[in-house]
């Protein structure tokens, strides 16, 4: 593994019997950079993830993260290293608070044992302490104080995806999986959006890999694409390079505009 990569996919196949969800994908993920997966419905796009979060079993391939040969850790193991997610369908406790909800984010940084949290231990003061100061940072960052109080089945949808985020970002992951962030959102929920996966990178040091339909937000934060249809590869590069990809383009709008791009009649 490249000391300039953060994590690494060698041949990752996903299969569900006769299905190949994911066929053979090969890519890499630089350190520090924001790594964006596209393709049309039913390409594979998520299946990657629940792969990296071992929400999926491997049919073949490797997978490495950080230096480290993941491929076969359990699913509670991959948080604790440093990788964290949100999910197409929130995911969230809706009787909670936001409050509640995040901190619930820092349980992968809890070392005490059970008896510990019994009594209370001065330890563990500390400890909570802590973890409160940190979900305060994160509800900062995110502009989540109005709602820090409230319950999440009395949120907006937009406010609801950024407090997921929010969760995410209390791990104090190295490696963030955003999985169709901007789906949902509003013009401007997405605009906001923009700048917080930016400052995600540039003021958090978190290297993102992003799944996302909105090409809006991918041109604009996208540092590398990779693009694949029914689990193969596509294409792999900047923006630009892979949206006038003649492959990407039959994927999205079929065989008659490839002739057209390509100038054919």
């Amino acid at each position: 593994m490249s000391n300039d990569n953060i994590f690494e996919a060698d041949d990752l196949a996903i299969h569900f019997g006769g299905i190949k969800a994911v066929d053979g994908l090969t890519f890499a993920v630089e350190r520090g950079s924001i790594f964006t997966i596209i393709g049309p419905n039913g390409a594979g796009k998520t299946t990657i993830f629940n792969a990296i979060s071992r929400l999926y079993a491997m049919t073949r391939g490797r997978l490495s993260f950080d230096g480290q040969d993941i491929t076969s850790l359990p699913a509670e193991q991959i948080a604790s290293l440093g990788i964290a997610r949100t999910f197409q369908n929130i995911e969230l406790f809706e009787n909670a608070s936001v409050l509640q909800n995040l901190l619930i984010g820092r349980a992968t940084h809890a070392g005490s044992r059970f008896w510990q949290d019994m009594l209370f231990m001065p330890g563990i003061k500390q400890a909570e302490r802590e973890h409160r100061h940190k979900v305060e940072e994160v509800i900062d960052f995110l502009d989540l104080q109005p709602y820090r109080d409230s319950l999440i089945n009395g949120l907006p949808y937009g406010v609801r995806k950024v407090v997921e985020i929010a969760r995410a970002l209390c791990t104090e992951p190295k490696l963030l999986l955003l999985d169709e962030p901007a789906s949902g959102l509003s013009v401007e929920e997405t605009q906001d959006l923009v700048y917080w996966i930016k400052d995600i990178r540039k003021l958090l040091g978190i290297t993102v890999i992003m799944v996302e339909h909105d090409m809006s937000l991918v041109n604009k934060v996208s540092d590398h694409v990779l693009a694949i249809n029914q689990g193969r590869f596509l294409a792999s590069g900047t923006v630009q390079e892979v949206q006038s990809d003649l492959a990407v383009i039959e994927a999205y709008l079929g065989a008659d505009a490839n002739r057209r791009a390509a100038g054919g009649t």
